[in-house]
């Protein structure tokens, strides 16, 4: 399993036990283990609320319907830097053509200088 965060010093994979939903996990991983047990607890208490609001005590289930939920909330944060992304790219295509505006009144403003020397 990689992570964002980077890999260890020696590049090595290491194994780590998390604990989701009771259940225990051994990971390996070429990351941080601090990230790694992030993730687990992120999992674990996503199956723990979704355990906890349904009548279901499958744990297949449950883990099933905390997935849906993590997707949904992937996405939703997915569809929200995209629509940020294109704000950024309009917002900065707004910017470049008001500098061309500038440089080009610049250069007339310095041409009409010059005649007049």
């Amino acid at each position: 399993m990689s992570n964002p965060r980077g890999r260890t010093a020696d590049n090595s994979e290491q194994t780590i036990r998390v604990e989701i939903y009771n259940q225990t996990y051994s990971i390996r991983s070429d990351g941080d283990n601090d990230y790694i047990l992030e993730l687990a607890e992120y999992v674990d208490r996503k199956m723990r609320e979704i355990s906890s609001g349904t009548l279901t005590v499958d744990s297949l289930k449950v883990a099933i319907l905390a997935a849906l939920h993590i997707a949904d909330e992937y996405y939703q944060l997915k569809h929200s830097q995209a629509q940020t992304d294109a704000q950024l790219a309009s917002r900065s295509a707004e910017c470049a053509d008001m500098l061309d505006r500038v440089l080009k009144h610049k250069e007339a403003v310095q041409q009409e200088f010059d005649t007049e020397q």
